[in-house]
């Protein structure tokens, strides 16, 4: 094994989940539909919220609160709980992703784990425990408990210390998104491997390794 460390990203890395169909379950339980048209007005709001997110220019308590602000009349409840609604609806329909379990049970056979992800505290803990993924990685660094988000290198210097590892060449960042996991990883001169799950990199950021599913990272480490 080239690495002795693996960081993973989480969302659309090692696990997925249905926005929408979270959106839809989370306003069924308020008797309430959620059609595609809502979803859109959601997502124009909550897109360029996560932009901000990650050049630092607002906090994750902010996205939380922002994108639900103008579904409070119709739920009949503050954001923040329109929020937390979401977050136990997209637990319950979170999956690992194919692949994804048989892989990661090979690989912590030969290197340490470890996730570094831009999600919420509380849903990530949710995810992992619910997936049974948790067990298999030594710690996971959230942006929203360090107050740093991916692609800032801070946060992978955070968890370079908490890994004690003195040497960077012996550590990969492994994930999906270009802009926060892989520029990240270059922000922090580590290694990385994109998976593009049949992605085109239409970008100027250039990973070390780029593959197209979760499996061939035994190929490449």
């Amino acid at each position: 094994m080239k690495y002795e460390w693996i960081f993973f990203d989480a969302d659309e890395t090692l696990f997925s989940f249905n926005a929408f169909e979270g959106l839809q379950k989370m306003f069924a339980d308020h008797n309430l539909t959620f059609s595609e048209e809502d979803f859109l007005a959601y997502e124009k709001v909550n897109k360029p919220l996560w932009v901000k997110y990650q050049n630092a220019e607002i906090t994750a308590e902010q996205i939380q609160t922002i994108r639900f602000e103008p579904w409070e009349k119709r739920l009949g409840k503050p954001a923040s709980e329109i929020n937390q609604d979401y977050m136990n609806s997209l637990s319950d329909l979170c999956h690992p992703l194919e692949g994804v379990v048989e892989t990661i049970n090979q690989l912590e056979q030969k290197a340490k784990l470890a996730i570094i992800t831009n999600g919420f505290t509380a849903l990530q803990q949710l995810r992992l425990n619910k997936t049974g993924l948790a067990e298999h990685f030594q710690f996971i660094t959230i942006s929203q408990e360090v107050g740093i988000a991916k692609p800032d290198a801070r946060i992978f210097e955070y968890s370079l210390k908490r890994a004690h590892i003195q040497n960077k060449s012996n550590v990969i960042m492994v994930g999906d998104n270009l802009h926060s996991d892989i520029l990240g990883g270059h922000n922090a001169g580590i290694d990385t491997c994109w998976i593009s799950y049949n992605k085109t990199n239409d970008t100027e950021i250039k990973p070390t390794y780029s593959i197209n599913k979760f499996t061939e990272l035994l190929k490449i480490l």
